[in-house]
């Protein structure tokens, strides 16, 4: 079983407390960015396969990445995705038979429950654990930062789900 979901990561930060010594202040500047779109796979033992893009995330580039993870399961996959307009859109519901045929079965969330969505965690922790402030300091020093993280979830970054 698989989870999949998207995320946007950019400068504008994600770090909703720090600590600090006493009298000094910590500061993250804050300014646009270009974005980051992340989609990504996610089994609870933290197989994990990422999809990096610039560009605005649509039903074009979500079925493209389902037809890439569609190629590297070896069997029977049950995916549980959200209920996104992409994931409802005429041209995603018509690759779902294809996607079947390669033992890749997607099971939609109940409405307005991103909590039973485990990847949600993975979001999460990268942006409120994972990624250090440094990340913040410049949109090359995010991307490097945030390829880090993506390549090592499974090693490196491990979530327990029990």
């Amino acid at each position: 079983m698989f989870y999949f979901d998207e995320s946007g990561f950019s400068l504008d930060s994600q770090v909703p407390y720090a600590y600090q010594p006493i009298g000094k202040t910590i500061e993250i500047p804050s300014s646009r960015s270009k974005r980051i779109n992340v989609l990504g796979f996610l089994s609870t033992d933290n197989k994990f396969s990422p999809y990096c893009f610039e560009c605005s995330v649509n039903t074009d580039v979500v079925v493209a990445c389902f037809n890439d993870f569609a190629k590297t399961i070896t069997k029977k996959t049950v995916l549980i995705i959200d209920n996104a307009p992409t994931h409802h859109s005429g041209q995603f519901v018509e690759n779902i038979p294809d996607w079947e045929e390669k033992d890749l079965f997607i099971k939609y969330l109940p409405p307005y429950s991103p909590e039973l969505n485990l990847i949600e965690i993975l979001w999460r922790f990268i942006k409120y654990r994972w990624l250090p402030f440094s990340a913040y300091l410049s949109y090359e020093n995010l991307v490097c930062q945030l390829e880090k993280i993506l390549r090592t979830v499974g090693t490196e970054y491990r979530i327990n789900f029990t």
